[in-house]
């Protein structure tokens, strides 16, 4: 199992309208999950949140066929986040 220190850092989210990203994701940990390895914990809201002095990480992946994802935690060494299918998309994302 990875600990928290190994968890992969979400390096980049270009998705404006979620209550997280405000210059970076600020989130503890985001998950993405099985829908078009869409970021799970986007949140459609003007209001900021999150903690100020974290940079995201990936808690957990339900991407099982992404071929970072080993034991349903992601093993890439960033991510980045953007539009995609949904409103936020794992972009790091590739099918085995």
């Amino acid at each position: 199992m990875t600990d928290t220190l190994q968890m992969p850092l979400v390096h980049e989210c270009t998705v404006t309208g979620c209550g997280y990203n405000h210059g970076g994701c600020h989130a503890f940990a985001i998950t993405i999950g099985r829908e078009n390895a869409n970021c799970a914990t986007f949140i459609d809201t003007a209001a900021k949140g999150g903690l100020d002095k974290v940079i995201a990480q990936v808690g957990a992946c339900m991407r099982t066929d992404c071929r970072h994802n080993s034991e349903l935690e992601c093993r890439a060494p960033s991510i980045r986040v953007g539009p995609g299918q949904d409103q936020a998309d794992c972009q790091t994302y590739e099918p085995r």
